[in-house]
């Protein structure tokens, strides 16, 4: 059973994240020759306040 973990910044339509994870199945299911039904994917979001890049974090924190 593949398990696709995807962590992203929070902020997407509930639409964009069904696509994702339509095709991230899609991807799987040809690549690794697997059931559809045998895929999970998960979506971990995260504020971006959490988010650092470069060393700097994407968002301020509101106070």
């Amino acid at each position: 059973m593949p398990i696709i973990d995807v962590t992203l910044l929070d902020g997407r339509t509930p639409e964009r994240k069904a696509a994702l994870i339509r095709e991230l199945t899609d991807a799987a299911e040809r690549v690794l020759g697997v059931s559809r039904e045998s895929i999970r994917v998960l979506l971990r979001e995260l504020p971006a306040e959490n988010w650092g890049v470069g060393g700097e974090p994407k968002a301020t924190p509101r106070s």
